[in-house]
């Protein structure tokens, strides 16, 4: 159940976007343990003054093409599995939209499952709404 912002710089396609939304979506499902009906997205454009990046630190160097993913997600997932979904996502996104994988940013935070709503101001309790709740 994760909810995912990317954040970028102004100036992309509605292609290109669809193709950014749709590798992030593929790469939780392949390798996050995600189910396939679970998408979640915000999509933020800013102009350049309001994305600030080093296009030097750690991972550089990024280009105009940085986008930064932040997902928030209710489970923690294994190192190995967090590993295998950066590997995944950034193969992805150099395949469609073609992203260098340096321009990929990824920050995941973990919340409590009852820090969920899903709609009808219903706590989210932790079981799948596809599972027996009884």
């Amino acid at each position: 159940m994760p909810m995912s912002r990317l954040s970028l710089l102004k100036g992309k396609s509605p292609a290109y976007l669809q193709a950014l939304s749709d590798g992030l979506h593929q790469a939780l499902v392949e390798a996050f343990e995600v189910p396939p009906t679970d998408r979640f997205q915000i999509i933020h454009q800013h102009e350049a003054n309001e994305l600030i990046f080093d296009r030097h630190y750690l991972g550089g160097p990024r280009s105009a093409d940085f986008v930064l993913i932040q997902i928030n997600v209710a489970r923690v997932r294994s190192e190995a599995v967090r590993q295998a979904f950066y590997q995944r996502l950034v193969d992805l996104l150099a395949q469609s939209p073609g992203l260098q994988p340096q321009d990929v940013m990824i920050i995941i935070s973990t919340s409590a499952a009852e820090d969920w709503s899903f709609g009808g101001g219903v706590m989210y309790d932790g079981v799948p709404a596809f599972s027996s709740r009884t």
